[in-house]
């Protein structure tokens, strides 16, 4: 008899996620259901449990997370490319390929980007639109944990990319999250010098195995941006500056560690209706480039996806533990305390 629930993790509101019994989905025409193997915990994903929001891609209640990998459980009429059995990562968004920013090479900006959540799940279904742009198969021997990382690091990638980085670049980036480490080991694969600025003793650890080469601890230094110029030459800045922590100080003490002719990217997404203080002088006479980058493309995706499937991203290092949907709520409280871990796999 085919089950009709399933057991699943809903955003009801700030600090408020429910392990409930839920509807199990079916595949409508070009839709597959996607038997989820492993869903990934994500700083995006810990900001939204803060907040009970997220400006662009869901509102309470809804179904929660959005980094997955799994087996095609069911697929609808119409799908070709993919069977039962099949291993699958599926991204979380995907953009229409019609609109202004998509034929602008824009495809983030999409103005009818479809998202998808509700990964800490049993189940979920994938809508055609993913499941034609947006969904990869995981080769044999690539483990579900580590092709779940697609989504996040994409971001990175993408991000970097934007910054037009070039091999020997100094890069800042500010964080030691999951998403600064990430960016750390990219750029460090990329040929760049990564300078890590960052808060707490385990994550000046962190940030040398993911690829810095000087660390930066905001605790241990009276001035974190004149810490950052006294490891470039004459003290003139690093090429680029990665914000990962998403608060203004850090954006600001971004823009500061920059060289003449820099580059920002503030990646991290601050709340609604933050406001940020820059010295215009500085820009305007310096000719400092600020970027802001936002989620992934298809292409983005792809080239993050062939990091994790050559081999090159330290994928175990990035998943540092391991829990059961039941305790998800417990993993978020406990990510709430900044705990030592990186990206914790949920497995339904």
């Amino acid at each position: 008899m085919m089950a009709t629930q399933m057991t699943a993790a809903v955003l009801h509101g700030r600090e408020d996620l429910r392990i409930e019994q839920v509807p199990m989905p079916k595949a409508g025409p070009g839709e597959i259901v996607v038997r989820v193997a492993a869903a990934l915990t994500c700083g995006t994903d810990l900001k939204v449990y803060r907040r009970g929001y997220h400006a662009r891609m869901l509102k309470p209640p809804i179904p929660f997370g959005h980094e997955l990998a799994g087996t095609v459980h069911e697929s609808g009429s119409g799908v070709a490319l993919f069977r039962p059995g099949d291993r699958v990562v599926a991204l979380n968004s995907a953009p229409c390929g019609k609109c202004y920013f998509c034929r602008r090479d824009q495809e983030n900006l999409c103005d009818d980007l479809l998202f998808n959540n509700g990964a800490y799940a049993e189940y979920l279904r994938i809508p055609a639109r993913i499941v034609a742009r947006n969904t990869l198969r995981i080769p044999t021997g690539i483990p579900f944990e580590h092709a779940a990382l697609t989504e996040a690091l994409a971001c990175v990638v993408r991000g970097l990319d934007e910054c037009q980085a070039q091999p020997g670049d100094s890069i800042a980036i500010i964080g030691g999250g999951p998403i600064g480490l990430m960016f750390m080991h990219v750029a460090q694969l990329a040929g760049l010098r990564v300078i890590a600025v960052v808060k707490r003793d385990e994550q000046v650890a962190a940030a040398k195995i993911f690829g810095a080469s000087e660390v930066v601890q905001i605790t241990a230094v009276p001035d974190p941006i004149a810490a950052v110029r006294d490891l470039t030459p004459h003290r003139r800045g690093v090429d680029i500056a990665i914000e990962a922590v998403a608060t203004p100080l850090a954006w600001q003490w971004a823009v500061d560690m920059v060289r003449k002719g820099g580059t920002v990217n503030f990646f991290g997404g601050c709340a609604a209706g933050t406001k940020v203080e820059l010295d215009t002088n500085r820009l305007h006479y310096n000719n400092i480039t600020l970027r802001a980058s936002f989620h992934h493309t298809p292409a983005a995706a792809r080239k993050a996806f062939d990091l994790i499937v050559s081999g090159r991203f330290r994928c175990s290092e990035t998943i540092t533990s391991r829990a059961p949907l039941a305790d998800l709520v417990q993993v978020f409280r406990r990510l709430m305390n900044r705990t030592g871990d990186i990206k914790t796999a949920i497995i339904p």
